[in-house]
């Protein structure tokens, strides 16, 4: 009787651990991706070449509960990305809340994974310095992200989503470096299918970390008046055929233009990119960018890139890009990439 006492307890303890284990591995979620590949260029009319690893990102999300959620986000090629919690206050869509380091709202691009946009050099002119993805002198350079508190939702049967956030304003793994917050809001229309007319706007106060050569008002230390706004579109078609990853990809344009203020010194920009599938696995990709950082002086920029994209296993690409950009604070130059994307 005690052997069979102590048989039925080990194997109850047993189902209880394997049973803690199974529930405790169906809710937590691993992803990541690695981008890396060759670039040529001849600026200030000197070539350069180099292979590159530009980015190699791993994630884990734990769902909590069925409302409560938390995510963890490290890149191995740089810095912690995102850490935050999304808790969902109504019983649909409407209204949840997410505290932490997190992609901000601003500018349609700024929220979207690099795996999911079309060009290797990944965002806009406008979007990397007004958004802070690219070499922001005056702020560092803070990946899109930014630590704080946001509010979002879909309502008007998913037609509408919204998201408001009060946000540090001085990027990632940093104290802000004032008392003053910046707030940042979207507005998402969806009138049909396939359809999105997105606005975003940002009030805040930078404190520079630095200073850039575009904007001799701001010291580093100051504080200054920071203000963004953007106006966006992007239709997709259905998709290109019913089938697997191949063969299911839409159609594609996205257009937006953006502008800013830095101090008192204005600046503005804007692209459009287009994506269309021409065969098995092949995209044709094709973008217009233009960007001027200080509106009263000359420091506009354009850019133009051609290219075309291979998707050889679900997230899994290979792409190759030629741009061309007509400076006038530099000289004009070209530029070739190639980049491979791996991703699960």
């Amino acid at each position: 009787m005690v052997l069979a006492i102590m048989s039925s307890s080990a194997a109850m303890a047993q189902q209880e651990k394997s049973d803690w284990m199974k529930d405790f591995t169906s809710r937590i979620t691993f992803n990541g991706y690695a981008q890396g590949g060759y670039s040529w260029q001849d600026a200030n009319q000197k070539d350069r070449n180099d292979f590159n690893l530009k980015r190699t990102l791993l994630w884990a999300k734990a769902q909590i509960t069925d409302r409560w959620s938390f995510l963890f986000m490290h890149d191995f090629s740089s810095v912690v990305q995102e850490f935050y919690t999304d808790y969902r206050l109504s019983k649909g869509k409407e209204l949840s809340v997410r505290l932490g380091q997190f992609k901000h709202s601003y500018s349609m691009e700024n929220p979207l994974s690099p795996t999911q946009l079309e060009l290797v050099d990944v965002y806009s002119q406008a979007v990397l310095y007004l958004a802070g993805e690219g070499p922001d002198p005056l702020n560092g350079v803070n990946y899109g992200r930014d630590m704080g508190l946001m509010v979002f939702g879909d309502v008007l049967n998913n037609h509408l989503h919204y998201e408001l956030a009060l946000m540090n304003g001085q990027g990632v793994n940093r104290r802000d470096g004032n008392n003053a917050k910046d707030v940042i809001a979207k507005l998402d229309v969806r009138p049909v299918d396939g359809l999105r007319i997105v606005a975003s706007a940002q009030k805040g106060k930078g404190h520079a970390v630095g200073e850039a050569a575009w904007n001799p008002g701001v010291k580093t230390g100051d504080d200054y008046t920071r203000d963004r706004y953007s106006i966006g579109a992007e239709l997709k078609t259905g998709a290109f055929a019913p089938g697997t990853y191949k063969e299911a990809r839409p159609v594609s344009i996205r257009a937006e233009w953006l502008g800013g203020k830095d101090g008192d010194v204005g600046s503005r920009g804007g692209y459009v990119t287009a994506c269309v599938p021409v065969t098995s696995g092949v995209d044709i990709v094709a973008s217009a960018d233009y960007y001027d950082r200080n509106t009263k002086m000359d420091y506009d920029q354009t850019q133009a890139t051609i290219g075309m994209q291979y998707w050889f296993y679900k997230k899994c690409r290979l792409q190759l890009q030629y741009t061309r950009t007509w400076s006038q604070f530099q000289d004009d130059y070209n530029w070739l990439q190639a980049q491979v994307q791996v991703a699960f």
